[in-house]
């Protein structure tokens, strides 16, 4: 089973994703996590879009090819790997269903001002689900990136709304 997370930045994504790994025994894979840890050290200052998108795109290679061979052996994979637009989450679908995997679609979501004060908030206390620095003014550009699910792809998907603050 591949479990796929998605909903707008600090909407829970990270906290759900753990407890569906601890309460399923899978393997979580966060493409933040990827990013931070191989190419955090090395990023351009100012960020670039297109460096960002290529390593990205290396880290969903290697995500996948891990997924692939943990469906293989029939362990559960929770993936958190962005999916703000639809095309995102229908590639994913195709990629889980290539590897051979039922597909779980996990969507959350949570009013927008929650939201930014939740992602504010990790930026100053850096806990665990800390992963790198989302000023407001990217918090407003990744808002105009997400494309929200419609209402025939949020019938498709288990729905939570955290209430954490």
């Amino acid at each position: 089973m591949v479990h796929l997370v998605y909903g707008p930045q600090g909407a829970g994504k990270t906290t759900y994703a753990r407890a569906l790994a601890a309460q399923t025994q899978g393997v979580r894979c966060s493409m933040d996590d990827w990013m931070v840890t191989l190419f955090g050290p090395d990023l351009p200052e100012p960020p670039e879009l297109s460096w960002v998108m290529d390593r990205v795109e290396r880290c969903q290679t290697q995500i996948w090819s891990l997924t692939q061979q943990l469906v293989s052996i029939n362990i559960p994979v929770i993936l958190d790997l962005g999916l703000l637009r639809t095309e995102d989450r229908q590639r994913a679908r195709q990629r889980a269903e290539r590897c051979g995997a039922a597909v779980a679609f996990h969507f959350l979501d949570a009013p927008v001002a929650l939201r930014r004060s939740r992602v504010l908030q990790r930026n100053t206390a850096r806990g665990d689900t800390f992963s790198l620095v989302v000023s407001p003014e990217m918090f407003d550009v990744m808002e105009t990136l997400y494309q929200a699910p419609d209402p025939a792809e949020r019938a498709q998907a288990r729905q939570a709304v955290f209430s954490h603050a």
